[in-house]
């Protein structure tokens, strides 16, 4: 029998793709080159710098954009793993995608090793959580599983195409 709603997204979704980046590493970059492409093809996507507007708290805001994408793009980036709320961000991309929702890795200059176990770029920002959250270690680990499941999944190593 077909669907009532002959529109293709839900009123669940608000958004195809969720962008999540360190705007320091590719907000100039690969994430603006992205995220113009995907709205080219119709795509609708949720990046921080178009969705949120001025006055808006940015992380109740980014959590809802999450929960109201059928996907999202997870760009991991050299300062990635620096930033506590991207890290966070993931943690939440995560648990949703225990709910069906969809989740690409893109590799962005590093390497998938390196997100799974927290070495090289990952290490240093690592000792500096581990001193800044001893008091809250399980939120740590939490990152730390987030990194090593998104370092499963199949993605996008940018090192090897098109010469990153």
């Amino acid at each position: 029998m077909a669907s009532s709603n002959s529109n293709s997204t839900s009123s669940k979704w608000d958004y195809d793709v969720f962008l999540s980046f360190r705007g320091a590493d590719t907000r100039s970059g690969f994430t603006d080159h992205l995220y113009s492409a995907l709205s080219r093809e119709g795509i609708h996507t949720f990046r921080d710098a178009n969705e949120i507007h001025i006055g808006e708290e940015i992380g109740p805001e980014c959590l809802q954009g999450i929960e109201k994408s059928r996907f999202s793009i997870v760009i991991l980036s050299k300062g990635y793993a620096s930033s506590p709320w991207c890290l966070d961000e993931l943690v939440h991309i995560l648990r949703c995608r225990k709910e069906g929702h969809g989740v690409w890795p893109v590799f962005y200059d590093i390497d998938p090793s390196d997100v799974e176990e927290q070495k090289g770029s990952f290490e240093e920002p690592f000792a500096e959580h581990e001193k800044s959250f001893k008091d809250d270690m399980d939120k740590v680990e939490k990152w730390k599983d987030a990194l090593r499941e998104v370092s499963y999944l199949k993605g996008l190593d940018l090192r090897k195409h098109l010469d990153g």
